[in-house]
């Protein structure tokens, strides 16, 4: 079998195209926002057809929380690297914090994409709000698992805390720039203060 009729396989082609649609969706929602970008501008630059498109997504919703719960598994799987980096849950969570000043403070940052696509849908009922509600709660309780790991007296409220930091912080990465980055440091340190 040549390369050739392994790259003309149906199903490697809707693979292909549905990674390459995940790609540019990504890319174009994250820079532009969910609503800005249309499904024939998407397919477009996807360089699919239509057909293709709406092979693989019904409509331009399952495409948004396709491309969200792509983001959610990436979140979760660098949490888990930076888990198993770190050995320990205070090394963890300076890791977390540290990751989280570089992140908002890098090139091409604009906001957190969840945050950015529950302000796009305001009906809390919407399929993408329940989404991006349970990575938030799936976040908040990773965030309490490494806090009581680590004596805090109060993990759950200290989870509350440094979630609404990392709230902050993306939108003040993204507004104030770079000035951003060391008080996120001092600022999850005030916030979880001393652990035992």
């Amino acid at each position: 079998m040549s390369d050739r009729t392994v790259l003309a396989d149906p199903a490697s082609r809707r693979s292909a195209a549905r990674e390459r649609l995940l790609d540019t969706a990504a890319e174009l929602f994250y820079a532009e926002g969910i609503q800005a970008v249309g499904v024939d501008r998407l397919i477009a630059e996807a360089g699919i057809t239509k057909a293709t498109f709406y092979r693989h997504f019904p409509g331009k919703d399952e495409l948004v929380l396709a491309y969200l719960r792509r983001r959610d598994q990436h979140v979760r799987a660098r949490l888990a690297d930076a888990a198993a980096a770190a050995g320990d849950p205070r090394t963890t969570l300076a890791v977390l914090v540290e990751a989280l000043a570089e992140e908002v403070c890098g090139p091409g940052f604009r906001g957190c994409p969840f945050i950015n696509a529950a302000a796009e849908y305001p009906d809390a009922g919407h399929p993408v709000r329940r989404l991006v509600a349970d990575h938030r709660q799936w976040f908040r309780d990773a965030l309490a698992e490494l806090l009581g790991a680590c004596g805090h007296p109060d993990p759950a409220a200290g989870a509350d805390a440094l979630l609404l930091l990392r709230d902050g912080a993306m939108v003040a990465g993204y507004l104030d720039g770079a000035g951003t980055r060391n008080r996120i440091a001092r600022t999850a340190a005030t916030l979880i203060g001393p652990l035992p």
